[in-house]
């Protein structure tokens, strides 16, 4: 799963990246947790950057609770689940990052906290998924994140990794045209492990601190190796 990841890049850094205006401040967050705002770019006829709440709560949903605990999507039954099917047929997004967070169990003693990145420290987009819910509440734009099989650098810290969209496969997702689940699943795959050569692109873990732990823990601290 992935329950913890950093966007720790300015707007200025995000527009470059995806050549889109940024029309708000984008502060350093190294913390990221569900239920917060996160940064999206995605095509409903235009190609944009926005803000949506991590969770996803489905239109039909009668309770906007529901999203709590439906941060994540699993690849395999993407288009089959019908929390997920209608959005990921028509409402794909990238949700930007520049790192994450996972887990690795111990034998007998605490899970170490991980966090991966691009050896370049750039920033990636992460496969993700959105929807528009109104109730007496008010209205909603949420997202939740897609999930894949760990690569090999991920299968000794756990058994899952989010869907890190490479470039060439961005305008993929991103196409609110493309309906083809044959063909929007070559976009969720694992991202290619260090053994297959990417140089800068090359993911990178190391343990960190478990002050991340804690939401509201939100400074470089929570990125930094974790001594010995």
């Amino acid at each position: 799963m992935c329950g913890r990841f950093s966007l720790t890049v300015g707007d200025r850094d995000i527009a470059a990246e995806w050549n889109v205006q940024v029309p708000f401040d984008v502060p350093a967050r190294y913390n990221i947790a569900p239920t917060q705002p996160v940064v999206v770019l995605l095509d409903d006829g235009e190609r944009r950057v926005d803000q949506f709440q991590w969770g996803l709560v489905p239109f039909w949903a009668k309770d906007p609770k529901i999203g709590n605990r439906m941060i994540n999507a699993r690849a395999e039954t993407l288009f089959d689940k019908p929390a997920y099917r209608a959005a990921a047929k028509r409402r794909r997004c990238l949700v930007l990052a520049d790192g994450f967070y996972e887990w690795q169990k111990q034998n007998g003693g605490p899970k170490v906290p991980h966090y991966v990145r691009l050896a370049s420290g750039r920033p990636f987009g992460f496969a993700g998924i959105w929807e528009h819910w109104e109730g007496a509440e008010g209205e909603l734009l949420t997202c939740a994140i897609v999930t894949t099989e760990p690569n090999e650098l991920m299968k000794p810290i756990h058994n899952r990794m989010p869907v890190i969209v490479q470039k060439d496969l961005e305008d993929v997702w991103l196409d609110p045209e493309l309906q083809d689940a044959q063909e929007l699943g070559r976009v969720l795959q694992p991202y290619p492990a260090p053994a297959q050569g990417r140089a800068d692109d090359e993911l990178e873990a190391y343990p960190v601190s478990t002050l991340v732990n804690k939401p509201a823990n939100d400074g470089p601290e929570c990125v930094e190796p974790r001594p010995g």
